[in-house]
């Protein structure tokens, strides 16, 4: 008897990391049950996009990904950020097959099943035991969390992705492991507000390995550090707690690299935007951080042009950027985000105004990249290699994320391999990547 053709889906996933983790899991399921992934929209019977709703900019990415699966297919199942809030979605696109918000894994296969019945075959069925993957096979990302606690006044990731949500230390441990066990050299932490983490089950224990482990920032931190693999910490917000993880990072437990989103350093703007406004108190504890742990890289977002925002809260924040020395930094200019209580607020900065600061901001940030990366020409670095070339191999140091932060371009006597982690000396840098070569294995 002839096998049913395993029937095919083609999939978008559009927005950040964590939504990358969504599309992970559904696809995980769905090929579990048989479906096969095609590469393109018209060769598949039914598209997948996974939207991104937080920005303007992003929603219309998205319509224009429903657009063009819309156009060269026809039958497309919406699910992601921006189907939290459906009505755009339905206004452009009446005839999607299903409208679906962040994390709903479950009506998303429903309407796949719907739509496309899956065709079981016992022999093709087999899914690897950590899941697929859409990063490259040596780093992977690690969800320990889903939403968010913090009301700040211009995001509404909590109206579309809902309170936070712990998941249990040890789901999260056997996961990592699994992907260690896989060939991932690399994991990186995410989460909505990763230092939150656990709060919302007050810290529950879970047991792994015959032990407990509570659903708490710095356990988790230890136990992931024992897995063999680089540990990369997003999204940290600088609860005083976080203090604890400092000495992870100088023993090399984990990696001595944390992405904390400031978003501003003006106490006034900090205010207007629900954030903690202390900032004396932050440049003090970056400086007891980096007297603790001498390597550790500092990675940050910030917003220019918020309401309200003065020329003098301008000048303090690029005034407190040159204290802190944050070593990676990306810069938004305020956008209105439709549902966000920011949009409320008097005194909008205008556009061009916004530009100006946003050029101020990032041509301040690159003297201080520039001089920070200087000081490692000379050293030697572990390097993880990403992409293999014929001559030069690039990969990144310690102190870089993959995709969001710097480079390290190498030179090698023998053909590298993508995953491999090798020490290389620093022989030149720019204004955000390195050069040199491979020194050992």
């Amino acid at each position: 008897m002839s096998q049913a053709a395993a029937p095919k889906i083609s999939f978008v996933s559009l927005g950040c990391p964590k939504a990358l983790v969504d599309s992970e899991r559904i696809i995980t399921r769905l090929r579990a049950e048989g479906y096969e992934l095609a590469r393109k929209h018209d060769g598949a019977d039914v598209v997948i996009v996974n939207t991104c709703g937080f920005l303007d900019s992003a929603k219309q990415e998205s319509l224009s990904a429903i657009g063009s699966a819309m156009a060269e297919n026809g039958k497309v199942i919406v699910t992601g950020c921006m189907g939290a809030e459906p009505e755009a979605i339905e206004q452009a696109y009446p005839d999607v097959l299903s409208i679906t918000g962040p994390q709903q894994y479950e009506s998303v296969l429903d309407a796949v099943h719907r739509a496309l019945p899956p065709v079981h075959n016992p022999h093709l069925d087999l899914v690897p035991p950590q899941g697929i993957k859409l990063t490259p096979r040596h780093y992977a990302y690690l969800k320990i969390s889903e939403g968010c606690n913090n009301r700040c006044s211009f995001c509404i990731i909590p109206k579309l992705r809902g309170d936070l949500v712990s998941r249990p230390a040890a789901d999260v441990l056997r996961e990592a492991e699994k992907l260690v066990a896989a060939g991932v050299k690399e994991l990186l932490v995410i989460s909505q507000d990763t230092s939150a983490y656990g709060v919302d089950v007050k810290y529950a224990e879970s047991t792994w390995k015959d032990r407990p482990v509570r659903a708490k920032f710095i356990d988790l931190a230890r136990e992931l550090g024992e897995l063999g693999a680089w540990v990369r910490l997003h999204y940290v917000y600088p609860y005083p707690h976080v203090d604890e993880v400092m000495g992870l990072m100088a023993e090399g437990k984990v990696l001595p690299y944390l992405d904390i989103p400031f978003q501003h350093a003006s106490p006034n703007v900090l205010k207007a935007m629900k954030r903690p406004a202390a900032t004396d108190k932050t440049l003090d504890r970056i400086k007891a951080w980096r007297a603790q742990c001498p390597d550790l890289a500092l990675r940050s977002t910030f917003i220019v042009g918020f309401p309200g925002e003065t020329e003098a809260d301008f000048q303090y924040l690029l005034d407190w950027l040159d204290e802190a020395e944050i070593d990676r930094l990306g810069c938004f200019k305020y956008e209105p985000v439709a549902g966000a209580t920011s949009n409320a607020l008097p005194d909008q900065v205008a556009p061009e105004l916004k530009q100006e600061r946003w050029n101020a901001l990032m041509a301040r940030q690159q003297k201080i990249s520039a001089h920070k990366l200087k000081r490692k020409v000379g050293t030697r670095q572990q390097i993880i290699i990403d992409e293999v070339g014929p001559t030069v191999a690039k990969g990144r140091t310690k102190a870089d994320a993959p995709d969001i932060d710097g480079a390290v371009y190498l030179s090698s006597r023998r053909p590298l391999r993508v995953g491999e982690i090798v020490t290389a000396k620093i022989e030149r840098a720019d204004q955000y990547d390195l050069h040199g070569s491979v020194a050992g294995f």
